[in-house]
């Protein structure tokens, strides 16, 4: 039962991932995470309020914020990318990246690498390369500095969105949903104060708008999926099957978008899941 819940919030996520990307085609991204936000948080609440038995703690107050803030600014960049870039190249970066972070924040604090960790951080650099290459003629330049820079952003919200795994460690409890309430509250805070600074409008119509928030509503119902999956079940087992989210937004990109991509970008994909598998693993 474990396992499928972690293979249901892992494709839940990328299922979120997409639709947040599909409205940020439509929208600022700023203002789609917003929306993505505030259900994300209406969704915690109501978890918070089923599922969890006890109080919360300072400890979980400030780390969960700091990871917010964090996850906050990887959402951003993650539906820029996905919105101005190949949705089957943007998600399995930004989930090699993100899946990086937290191996070398473990080698910054004095842990060692295992095998395992090398290889995958090796996939995850030749993942990177692989995906970034495109045809040669003259008239696909333009294509070619967009993609890059989709990529360039792929990799700052994977960034982003380790430092938000890094940060949400450091929390009490690995299975209290009351770190993702705060997490929550701080990025949603801060974007609004940064579009009211830049005087953005919020508003969204409403195809937008409806993606927006079954954005946010997955990636909640994601977390918590994950969170039941490792009460009773191995960290590494669950994290390891939770972290393959990006198969399922490449595979609605192909049947949705009717994405293609050349075939030794496939091959960059594909690196990109199997740094993701033995990063998790390590």
């Amino acid at each position: 039962m474990n396992l499928f819940l972690a293979l249901a919030s892992a494709m839940v996520l990328g299922a979120g991932d997409f639709v947040g990307g599909l409205a940020a085609k439509k929208a600022r991204a700023v203002v789609v995470v917003v929306w993505s936000n505030a259900a994300g948080l209406a969704t915690a609440l109501t978890l918070v309020g089923l599922l969890s038995r006890s109080g919360s703690s300072w400890n979980e107050v400030f780390w969960g914020a700091l990871a917010g803030l964090c996850g906050s600014a990887g959402a951003v960049l993650l539906y820029r990318a996905l919105a101005s870039g190949v949705m089957s190249l943007v998600a399995p970066t930004t989930a090699a990246a993100a899946a990086a972070l937290p191996v070398v924040a473990g080698v910054l604090t004095g842990d060692r690498l295992s095998a395992l960790a090398v290889i995958g951080v090796v996939c995850a650099l030749a993942a990177v390369l692989l995906v970034s290459l495109s045809g040669d003629g003259s008239g696909e330049s333009a294509d070619r500095r967009a993609m890059l820079r989709s990529l360039a952003l792929a990799l700052l919200a994977g960034a982003g969105f380790g430092a938000f795994f890094v940060f949400l460690a450091h929390t009490s409890s690995d299975t209290s949903l009351w770190p993702l309430v705060w997490a929550r509250c701080a990025s949603l805070t801060a974007i609004l104060l940064f579009i009211l600074v830049r005087r953005t409008s919020p508003a969204l119509s409403a195809r937008p708008a409806r993606l927006a928030l079954l954005s946010g509503v997955l990636d909640m119902g994601s977390s918590a999926l994950f969170l039941v999956a490792v009460r009773d079940g191995s960290l590494a087992v669950v994290g390891l099957l939770s972290s393959l989210y990006p198969i399922s937004t490449v595979l609605l990109a192909r049947l949705v978008l009717k994405e293609r991509i050349r075939g030794i970008q496939h091959v960059g994909v594909a690196l990109a899941v199997g740094s993701v598998v033995l990063l998790a693993w390590n």
